[in-house]
């Protein structure tokens, strides 16, 4: 009996220890295992808090920036109210202003016009106790008569006359004058150099010289194949000649000048064309 008992404690022996090795082995794995995961775990926490403190730290400068802009906005309110204030409390002394200078405009338009119909009853009141209509007429005609003779004495006072009688243009705005009177023809010219022969008119005109301290000039007119110098003639001064077959002369008036330039004007009467004419038809006649 005892040998048997000694078998049985042996063989249960044998299975303890392998299996106490499994466990070993397994319960160093959870450790390693727990030990891993506890790793990654406090990785992954250290991560997180992290991303947390750096999130935290952008929303408060958010909060920061989103505080100070609040705070501009709310002083840029308080300045544009500040000056609405301003504007309007102008705006409402400008309106006063403007209705005041509108009622003084009013008043004086009334009192004038008051005055103009006061004045105007006023005048027609008196010009019916001193004259009836028709002797008003007749002044009013023999005043626009007196009138008219005043301009038009008016007038040849600004210009002088030449020993022939004619009035002498001393400018292109007396030319247009003479010219509306209807008596004469002109033809204005200008000649800028000596000795060279211009067509003006009827006539063929040449500068000889220019004293300008002097104010005179000297010329040759050429007319009907006859050529005649002037020397030393003085500006404004006319130089009359005769064409065959008139009675009036012709005139020509040097009215500006200046180093080696003339400009001035040729005179033709219109009654030397009617002469002409006539003349050429009696001679065809004969």
């Amino acid at each position: 009996m005892s040998d048997e008992y000694i078998v049985e404690n042996r063989s249960g022996a044998s299975w303890q220890l392998p299996a106490i090795i499994v466990l070993g082995l397994v319960s160093v794995a959870g450790l390693a295992f727990a030990w891993n995961a506890s790793s990654k775990l406090d990785a992954t926490q250290q991560s997180v808090a992290t991303q947390v403190n750096a999130m935290k730290q952008g929303v408060e400068q958010d909060m920061t920036s989103l505080k100070d802009r609040v705070v501009q906005d709310e002083k840029t309110n308080a300045d544009l109210q500040g000056d609405l204030k301003v504007v309007t409390d102008k705006l409402k002394i400008t309106q006063g202003q403007l209705k005041k200078a509108r009622a003084e405009a009013v008043a004086a338009v009334q009192d004038t016009t008051t005055k103009l119909t006061a004045l105007d009853t006023s005048v027609h009141t008196e010009l019916a106790t001193k004259a009836a209509t028709d002797d008003l007429k007749n002044v009013d005609t023999k005043v626009g008569g007196v009138r008219t003779d005043l301009d038009t004495t008016r007038e040849d006072l600004k210009m002088a006359r030449s020993e022939m009688g004619t009035l002498i243009a001393r400018n292109h705005d007396e030319i247009d004058q003479l010219r509306r009177l209807g008596e004469r023809d002109y033809v204005e010219f200008t000649i800028a150099g000596k000795n060279k022969p211009q067509k003006v008119g009827n006539l063929t005109v040449e500068l000889k010289g220019v004293n300008e301290k002097r104010s005179q000039f000297s010329v040759a007119m050429t007319a009907e194949d006859r050529k005649i110098e002037k020397k030393n003639r003085n500006m404004n001064e006319p130089i009359f000649f005769y064409l065959s077959g008139t009675k009036i002369p012709e005139e020509i008036v040097i009215n500006k000048l200046s180093k080696d330039t003339v400009s001035g004007y040729v005179s033709i009467p219109k009654a030397n064309g009617q002469q002409q004419t006539s003349n050429s038809n009696s001679s065809s006649g004969s």
